[in-house]
C-alpha cells in the first residue's frame, strides 16, 4: 500500500482520478510515462491505488490486451493509459484488435503541453502532437483532446457512454499535461454519474419482428448462425430456447467465443475459422437463415456455394463501418435486416413466438470430444487437445484462447464462459495479455482460466507474464510449441506448388529453432511457474495436473508442449482456399 499522503490541494489530475472512480473503473493498465505523471500521482497519492487499482505492464500493447481480455469476460470496459504519441503507437495494434472484436475499452492518453511556451526543451516537443487521436481515429468509436478541465470532464463521460453503447468498442481521450498539473483552488462538483449511462438498447420494429417470425415459423429447414452475442447466461438460455422452438440447426464460429452449446443435438458442424463440409451442406439445404451478428456473413455464404435461403440479419455492426478498414468484411445480400443487437432480436422473436426463458446454463467440468491418446503418443495439435482434456478432467475451465490450428470438434462448449474467442484483428502477440485480463476478471470465480497459445504468440508478448505474477493472477497456459510460424509454412507451400518450386524449402524463414527457445525458462524469468518441455500425451497430462495444483495455490503457470508442426485438415483447406 502507498504511504499516506497529506492534503496538498487539488490538482487537475486529482479530478481525473476521481472521475475514473465515479465511472466505476476497477483497474487501470499502464506502462509509466511522464506525459501522465500527474495522473499517476493522483491515482497513487489521492486515491490510494484502489478503485481503480493500477496494473503495471512492461509494454503498452500488453496493457491494452489485458483490457481486451477483461472485457471479453465481463462486458465492462477496463481503463488503459498510454504515454503520449509513443505509447499510443505501441498500443495501437492491440487497440485495433479490440476494435475488430467489438469490445468496450476506455483508453486514455496524454500529450505534452499544447501551449508551446510551456514545453520543456527536446522531450516535450517529441511527445506533443497537434492531433494525437489521428493515429487511431479509424479504429476507435470516438476520440477527443479536450482543452480545459470542464471539457475534459465531459469528454470522460462521453467516452464512457460511447464505449458501452452497442455496438461496443474502444474510445480514446488525450489529456494535455498542463491541465493535469494545474492547481485548483477547489475541486469542481463531480457529475451525477447515474445520469450519464448508455442509452437503452434499440428495439427492432414490430413490423420487422413479425416478418422475421413469419419467415422462421414457415421455414422447413431454418438455420441460426450464432455470432457475436453476449456472455449473459439469460441471453444464452433464451437463444437455446428459441432454437429448440424453431427446430432450427445451428452453426457457431471459433473466432468469436461460445454462443451455443456445441453438444446440443441441433448444433451442426464444428466451430472453426472456416466452415467445413457439414456446415456448408447445412447452409445449402436451408430455406431461412437467421444471422445473429455472424462474423463475415457474406464470406460464409459465399464459401457455402449456391443458396436458396432467405437471409435475416440481426446486427448493429454497420454503425461502425468506415472507409479506412475492411474489417467489416463483404456486404451480405439480405432479405430482412433487424437493426438491433442480436440478443435484443432473440428476445423479441422469442416473445413474438411465445417462447419461454429457457434453462440457465450450468458451470460444468470441461467436456473434450476427443478420446485421451495413449501416454506414449507424440503431441500434435489433435493429440494435445485430447491430453489437455484428460488433464483437466473434473475441472470447470474457461478456455480463454485457442491457437489458429485448433480442431473445433475436439472440445464442447456448454456455457458462455467456456470459450472466449480469438483476438479480433489477427494481431499476433495479444494472447498473453488477453489471458491475463480474462484471468483477472475470473479471479474470484470458480472457473480455471486456461489458454492454449502458439509459441510465436507467446514470445511476442512473454514479458506480459510478469504482470500476472506481480499481481498474483492464477491461470494455466499451455504453449503449443511447434517451433515455427507454421501458418506461413502453409502459405509458402502453396506458393511453391503453384510455381513448381521445392516445397521442402517452406520452413526457411519460418522455423523458430537453432537455438530452440526454452519457453518454461522464459516463463520462470517473469516470475511464473514454468513446466516442460513435454512432448508426449502422458507427459502433458501429468504437467496439466501438476499445473492445476499450482493454479489453485494462486500461481501463474506456463507449460511448454512441443508439438509436431501441422494443422487440422479443415484449417489447412480454409487457409489455402482461393475462392
Amino acid at each position: 500500500m502507498p504511504v499516506t499522503s497529506e492534503d496538498t490541494g487539488v490538482w487537475g489530475s486529482d479530478i481525473f482520478a476521481e472521475m475514473l472512480r465515479g465511472l466505476g473503473v476497477k483497474y487501470v493498465a499502464l506502462n509509466p510515462g511522464s506525459s501522465f505523471r500527474g495522473l499517476h500521482d493522483s491515482l497513487v497519492n489521492k486515491l490510494g491505488n484502489r478503485d481503480p487499482q493500477m496494473l503495471l505492464c512492461l509494454h503498452e500493447e500488453h496493457a491494452v490486451a489485458i483490457a481486451h481480455g477483461y472485457a471479453k469476460v465481463t462486458g465492462e470496459p477496463l481503463a488503459v493509459i498510454l504515454h503520449s504519441n509513443v505509447g499510443l503507437m505501441h498500443g495501437s495494434m492491440s487497440i485495433f484488435n479490440a476494435w475488430c472484436d467489438r469490445v468496450p475499452m476506455l483508453v486514455y492518453g496524454a500529450t505534452g503541453p499544447v501551449d508551446a511556451a510551456l514545453r520543456r526543451p527536446w522531450i516535450d516537443w517529441l511527445h506533443t502532437c497537434r492531433d494525437q487521436g489521428a493515429l487511431i481515429r479509424n479504429y476507435v468509436k470516438w476520440d477527443d483532446q479536450p482543452g480545459s478541465m470542464e471539457a475534459a470532464l465531459e469528454s470522460m463521460l462521453r467516452a464512457d457512454v460511447i464505449a458501452r453503447t452497442e455496438p461496443t468498442g474502444p474510445t480514446y481521450v488525450s489529456f494535455d499535461v498542463s491541465i493535469q498539473e494545474k492547481k485548483h483552488a477547489e475541486a469542481p462538483a463531480l457529475p451525477d454519474f447515474s445520469r450519464f449511462r448508455p442509452p437503452l438498447p434499440a428495439a427492432p420494429s414490430a413490423e420487422g419482428v413479425a416478418q422475421a417470425a413469419a419467415l422462421l415459423t414457415q421455414a422447413k429447414r431454418p438455420v441460426v448462425l450464432a455470432g457475436r452475442v453476449s456472455r449473459d447466461p439469460v441471453d444464452w438460455a433464451r437463444r437455446v430456447a428459441l432454437v429448440e422452438a424453431l427446430g432450427a440447426e445451428v452453426l457457431t464460429d471459433i473466432r468469436i467465443g461460445a454462443s451455443f452449446p456445441t453438444d446440443h443435438p441441433q448444433h451442426r458442424g464444428k466451430p472453426s475459422f472456416f466452415i467445413d463440409d457439414v456446415s456448408g451442406e447445412v447452409l445449402r439445404q436451408a430455406d431461412v437463415i437467421l444471422s445473429l451478428d455472424w462474423l463475415d456473413l457474406a464470406g460464409t455464404l459465399k464459401l457455402a456455394g449456391k443458396l436458396e435461403a432467405r437471409v435475416i440479419q440481426a446486427s448493429l455492426d454497420h454503425q461502425l463501418h468506415n472507409g479506412w478498414g475492411m474489417e467489416h468484411q463483404a456486404l451480405p445480400a439480405l432479405d430482412l435486416h433487424l437493426a438491433c443487437a442480436p440478443d435484443v432480436a432473440t428476445h423479441a422473436l422469442a416473445d413474438a413466438l411465445g417462447v419461454g426463458g429457457g434453462d440457465a446454463p450450468a458451470d460444468l467440468p470441461v467436456k473434450p470430444a476427443f478420446d485421451a491418446p495413449a501416454e506414449e503418443t507424440p503431441l500434435d495439435i489433435m493429440t494435445l487437445a485430447g491430453a489437455l482434456g484428460q488433464g483437466l478432467d473434473g475441472i470447470c475451465a474457461s478456455m480463454v484462447r485457442l491457437p489458429l490450428g485448433w480442431a473445433g470438434e475436439s472440445w464442447h462448449f456448454r456455457h458462455p464462459l467456456d470459450f472466449l474467442g480469438y483476438d479480433g484483428g489477427g494481431g499476433i502477440g495479444s494472447g498473453p495479455g488477453m489471458l491475463i485480463g480474462a484471468a483477472l476478471a475470473l479471479k474470484d470465480s470458480d472457473r480455471l482460466p486456461v489458454a492454449v497459445l502458439g509459441d510465436g504468440d507467446f514470445m511476442m508478448a512473454a514479458s506480459a507474464f510478469w504482470t500476472a505474477a506481480h499481481y498474483g493472477t492464477p491461470f494455466l497456459a499451455v504453449v503449443s510449441n511447434n517451433q515455427s510460424f507454421y501458418n506461413d509454412e502453409v502459405h509458402q507451400e502453396r506458393v511453391a506448388v503453384e510455381r513448381n518450386r521445392p516445397v521442402e524449402n517452406k520452413w526457411i524463414g519460418q522455423r523458430i529453432g537453432d537455438p530452440d527457445i526454452d519457453i518454461a525458462a522464459v516463463a520462470r524469468a517473469q516470475g511464473c511457474e514454468g513446466i516442460g518441455p513435454v512432448s508426449t500425451a502422458g507427459e502433458l497430462v501429468e504437467a496439466v495436473r501438476k499445473g492445476i495444483e499450482m493454479v489453485k495455490a494462486g500461481k501463474s503457470v506456463v507449460i511448454d508442449a512441443h508439438v509436431q508442426p501441422g494443422y487440422n485438415p479443415n484449417m489447412v483447406a480454409g487457409l489455402t482456399r482461393s475462392e
